[in-house]
């Protein structure tokens, strides 16, 4: 039997075009155009004729895959590894530079949150939008409306325009459109990160449910480990573009973590995606803990460092250095020094910046990280990009006692439970 998708030598490149990364103000533009007007235009004319410098980059190169139909396929890699270029690729929102794809069946995605609704439109009319726009006939969507309404759980917002929605309730009425629609292979990206636990669990249900009862096809890309193990029978494992490993789900994860524990420290000086006036720039983030590896233990003590170089220190009278931790894209922590009311007022041509932590807050998972640094109250250097990513694992006396966490959580809240009688 013929897999129901072949992907065959599939290239992605896009053209950066690099412009000098400090902030430009207005005044500057006009004492630029007062000193010299000629050299202006003559910038001028080479962005609007394409003659500025351009960087080619491939998100993806040379991915070759095939899946059987009724399989449940995950993707993981670090962030800009190119899961989600693959998952738009497959659902022909963005053409591939090279390669070809046979899709054999109907397709449908669920990629980004409020893709395919019109703000104005309330959720009852955006259901048959959104049905349309995937591929349904109207006497289907009909058919399947009750069921659409019930597993997204907006009854009393049905009549109300969508531009009031909460990104969560954006996700239950997309995901539950897309779910129950008659489509033979189902993408869906971190989107449902978005939301609450007990949607994620009904989701994987779901999910679950459709792959052994209807034979359907699902490919997701999840942060969520966990999610991944319970879900997905095969993995596929992207790095750098390209297919470094697809194979069963737990073997595939295991070399996932051994990336993460390898990767101890990351090199900032090669990131071009920054904003800033460049006075003082990050240079590379690590982390350290009690056992010396690139893990991190729940509840025990962690230490961010940032490096950075610096020209003229003299020149600079307070600095402000923050780092913010993600899950599945979402900011869950963001810890400035001024927040705890240290400011840097003497630094050096080069040094760290170390965040301290006696107890890790952190459950279970995998965690993308985020760094600013600001000078004098000024933008000096903030990487539009999540820049590194942690893996943060339960102590073991923690798992031999029986404790865990909820699949998808990102905080351990300390504390007992009681009870007590109302008779």
């Amino acid at each position: 039997m013929k897999p129901i998708i072949e992907v065959k030598d599939i290239g992605k490149q896009y053209k950066i075009t690099h412009e000098r990364g400090r902030y430009v103000a207005l005044r500057d533009v006009i004492a630029t155009i007062m000193r010299k007007p000629f050299a202006f235009l003559a910038d001028k004319a080479k962005r609007a004729t394409g003659l500025t410098k351009k960087e080619e980059f491939w998100a993806l190169k040379g991915v070759n895959f095939s899946i059987q139909k009724g399989e449940v396929v995950g993707i993981i890699g670090h962030n800009g590894a190119g899961k989600s270029t693959l998952l738009k690729i497959l659902s022909q929102i963005t053409p591939p530079t090279e390669g070809e794809i046979v899709l054999r069946g109907r397709v449908g995605s669920l990629l980004e949150v409020g893709t395919g609704f019109h703000p104005e439109l309330t959720g009852r009319e955006n259901i048959f939008l959104n049905g349309a726009i995937l591929g349904m006939k109207r006497n289907e969507m009909a058919t399947k409306f009750d069921q659409i309404v019930e597993f997204a759980g907006i009854e009393k917002f049905l009549d109300t325009p969508v531009k009031y929605y909460s990104s969560g309730m954006y996700v239950r009425l997309a995901f539950s459109v897309a779910a129950h629609m008659e489509s033979d292979i189902l993408l869906i990206d971190e989107v449902l990160a978005v939301g609450d636990a007990e949607f994620q669990k009904k989701c994987l249900g779901k999910m679950d449910e459709i792959t052994k009862t209807d034979g359907r096809t699902i490919i997701f890309t999840s942060h969520n480990l966990a999610a991944i193990r319970e879900l997905c029978s095969k993995t596929i494992l992207l790095e750098a573009g390209h297919v470094k490993n697809f194979g069963p789900t737990e073997e595939v994860i295991t070399e996932y973590q051994n990336l993460l524990k390898e990767s101890s420290s990351t090199d900032l000086r090669k990131e071009t995606r920054r904003r800033g006036n460049g006075s003082i720039r990050l240079t590379g983030f690590a982390t350290e803990n009690t056992s010396n590896e690139h893990t991190l233990i729940s509840g025990e003590r962690a230490t961010f460092v940032l490096s950075y170089e610096c020209a003229h220190p003299e020149k600079i009278t307070t600095v402000d250095v923050g780092i913010s931790i993600h899950k599945n894209g979402v900011p869950i922590a963001t810890m400035y020094s001024s927040y705890v009311k240290k400011e840097f007022h003497t630094i050096a041509h080069s040094g760290e910046f170390r965040f301290l932590t006696d107890n890790l807050p952190l459950a279970e998972g995998v965690y993308g990280i985020g760094v600013r640094v600001l000078a004098d109250g000024t933008e000096a250097d903030w990487p539009q990009t999540e820049i590194s990513q942690i893996e943060v694992r339960n102590p073991r006396e923690y798992t031999k006692k029986g404790y865990r966490t909820h699949p998808g959580s990102a905080i351990i809240v300390q504390g007992t439970w009681e009870h007590e009688p109302t008779v």
